[in-house]
């Protein structure tokens, strides 16, 4: 008998700051199974219960050593088999970027990707990240393991996925090594299920920025992903971008997958 699961990510950029602007609410009316957030800035112990089980849910959280930064968050309907918070390499887990759900079908991991926009000392962290990363998602997938990878990537990879793709080829998040980066994760094996079931549809973003005010001309990039291994592509039914939903720079993202 199948069932089908419905997953969301999205980059609060401040959990305290986004509840307030229908966050909760968002949670009530798409009903996710598993709501992955970004960016919470917050340790559990500075939230009430009404962040700990919205819902009913379930919580798993990964905060930063340093108070304010980072940090991500999964509410699930149901308990996983295991959970773990990152991959073991310790720059990288010490920065709460990770919360990996093992369940029955599939592994689901909830990641932060860091920005590499702050300097060259970032910009290297970033690069190294990405390539440890790799090896580890590879080596799942090569054991035969499914997985569903979702979160702030902080890169595009299309030309359609940036509003402007001349202009922000030299930004971070959208530079050489990190787009051939993107096209080297997909043929290991992953499959980007927004563009699986729509290929060619432009001005779909996931984040605008503030400084620049950008959501409102829609000058966005689309960074927030949910990727999934080949064995659950056949089996994605609805990819979608929630850009209508305010509350963060960044906006939730979608897909629901039959097992």
């Amino acid at each position: 008998m199948s069932r089908r699961i419905k997953v969301i990510t999205w980059n609060v950029n401040g959990i305290r700051a986004c509840a307030p602007k229908g966050m909760f609410s968002y949670l009530r009316r798409e009903d996710p199974d598993f709501l992955c957030l970004q960016e919470t800035k917050a340790h559990p112990d500075q939230l009430d219960e009404s962040f700990m089980h919205p819902e009913e849910r379930l919580s798993y959280w990964s905060s930063a050593q340093k108070k304010g930064y980072s940090g991500v968050v999964t509410y699930a309907k149901d308990e996983p088999q295991s959970v773990a918070y990152g991959i073991g390499v310790r720059k990288f887990d010490s920065e709460g970027r990770f919360v990996i759900l093992e369940n029955k079908d599939f592994a689901l991991f909830n990641v932060y990707f860091p920005n590499g926009g702050s300097g060259p000392e970032r910009h290297a962290f970033k690069q190294e990240f990405l390539a440890r990363f790799m090896e580890h998602l590879t080596e799942r997938v090569n054991s035969g393991q499914e997985v569903i990878l979702v979160g702030d990537y902080n890169v595009a990879y299309l030309d359609i996925d940036v509003y402007d793709p001349v202009r922000l080829a030299k930004e971070s998040g959208f530079l050489p090594e990190e787009r051939q980066w993107f096209r080297e994760f997909l043929s290991r094996g992953f499959v980007d299920t927004f563009r699986l079931l729509h290929p060619s549809e432009e001005g779909r973003f996931s984040w605008w920025s503030y400084r620049d005010k950008g959501r409102i001309g829609n000058r966005g990039w689309r960074i927030d992903h949910i990727c999934v291994s080949k064995g659950l592509a056949e089996k994605v039914r609805r990819a979608e971008i929630h850009d209508d939903v305010t509350g963060s720079d960044h906006c939730p993202v979608l897909v629901e997958i039959e097992l």
